[in-house]
């Protein structure tokens, strides 16, 4: 065999034990350690020389969604549909977005937050609850006009 050939044969070995390495990390490369990948790298010694480390890698911390966001509309001095029932648990995160055609300011009892909505600029409620319980969400300007004030209720149940 020439030395061409062989270093063709050689080159042709190269290229497969590659293409298998690569195809062994893609489909998890058959660890059995729980689903934890081992990684191992080489790094310099101040020596000279090289030493192998192993790692393990930790499982990453998900970062829960962003909650549905609660939507309550107000059109002509009436929610549409009915005053919203909302229903979380404790320590969970709230949106709640009111908009109008008027107007108004809304007040969620309880937690004491008061937004004004104009047409075009709803207000956003944004938080997490730390109270549990039921708690009216309502529109202070129904409730001067002599209307039913209730826009929605918020119970918080414990988590």
């Amino acid at each position: 065999m020439s030395r061409h050939q062989r270093t063709g044969l050689l080159l042709t070995a190269l290229a497969i034990a590659v293409v298998a390495v690569v195809i062994a990390v893609v489909a998890g490369g058959g660890d059995d350690d729980g689903g934890q990948a081992a990684q191992t790298t080489q790094t310099q010694s101040g020596t000279g020389g090289n030493s192998t480390e192993t790692e393990t890698e930790e499982p990453h911390e998900t970062v829960p969604a962003e909650p549905q966001a609660a939507r309550i509309q107000i059109r002509g001095g009436h929610v549409v549909g009915g005053p919203a029932d909302i229903q979380v648990k404790k320590g969970d995160r709230v949106q709640i977005v009111v908009s109008s055609d008027a107007h108004d300011d809304i007040h969620l009892h309880g937690y004491d937050i008061e937004k004004p909505v104009e047409p075009g600029k709803p207000a956003r409620f944004n938080f997490t609850v730390d109270i549990e319980g039921i708690f009216e969400l309502e529109s202070h300007v129904a409730e001067d006009a002599g209307r039913d004030p209730l826009v929605g209720k918020l119970t918080v149940e414990p988590s």
